[in-house]
């Protein structure tokens, strides 16, 4: 005796024999699966890893210009904490933030850190070891090729700054107009957002942000009394006709 094959149950396994309305609801449930893991694949990469993000200000010139873009790296603090030279992002203290931009700056004191200007350029004394000057070849030059001099931007004109622990000193590389913790002060770790790893736009410039060498600090002893004159007469000490005649870029955070 032969018996005909059920039409409802002669399925090859492609859905042909399935109702169009549940081939549709499976499609639609897929695309939904993917849109879902795409996203968090998304959120986990830029909470965790990276993130990319668009440089508004010209602190850092010449280093990052505005409207670069550059990679935020994220695994640095939770490997081990940020170094001195590292370019960072952050959130601004109460009273500075400005449409809720990030600010931009780099990593000049560490925790235990003493900071101090004088004639124009930074002084680190570290918790243990002697007090150096740094060598800051990164930093803006004026119109006439020279350094531009790092001086105090608050109203007390202050020139000495001991960093807590957990907190950071920071500067922006472009010192005439940078809005830093010459400031505000030294910035709280759980503030920064993350460490600027790679620029990737424009592509004419796109490479790595590298942090400067700072071997015992990259500096030079500071020098002694004895010599405070010589210091006296360099041209970090022209202070006032570098902010006068406006060299550098204009005024921004």
């Amino acid at each position: 005796m032969t018996y005909a094959l059920d039409e409802t149950t002669a399925d090859d396994g492609t859905g042909e024999g399935e109702p169009p309305a549940r081939r549709g609801l499976g499609c639609a449930f897929e695309i939904i699966e993917t849109l879902v893991l795409t996203l968090v694949i998304y959120l986990l990469i830029h909470n965790f890893v990276a993130q990319p993000f668009e440089v508004r200000q010209n602190s850092m010139v010449p280093t990052i210009d505005p409207f670069d873009y550059v990679l935020i790296e994220k695994l640095t603090p939770r490997f081990g904490a940020y170094q001195r030279g590292d370019v960072v992002v952050f959130q601004p203290p109460d009273g500075f933030q400005q449409d809720g931009i990030p600010f931009i700056k780099r990593v000049i004191g560490l925790p235990g850190d003493t900071v101090r200007l004088e004639n124009g350029a930074v002084l680190i004394t570290p918790p243990s070891g002697p007090t150096v000057r740094i060598d800051e070849g990164y930093v803006v030059k004026t119109a006439d090729g020279r350094t531009a001099p790092t001086v105090p931007r608050d109203q007390q004109r202050t020139e000495e700054w001991k960093v807590p622990e957990g907190e950071y000193f920071v500067m922006g590389d472009n010192r005439t107009v940078s809005e830093d913790s010459r400031i505000f002060g030294p910035i709280a770790s759980d503030s920064i957002i993350g460490r600027a790893w790679l620029r990737y736009f424009p592509l004419d410039r796109i490479g790595f942000i590298e942090r400067p060498p700072y071997a015992d600090l990259s500096a030079q002893p500071v020098p002694s009394a004895s010599s405070a004159a010589t210091l006296e007469r360099s041209p970090m000490a022209g202070v006032a006709s570098v902010e006068s005649t406006g060299a550098v870029a204009a005024s921004g955070p």
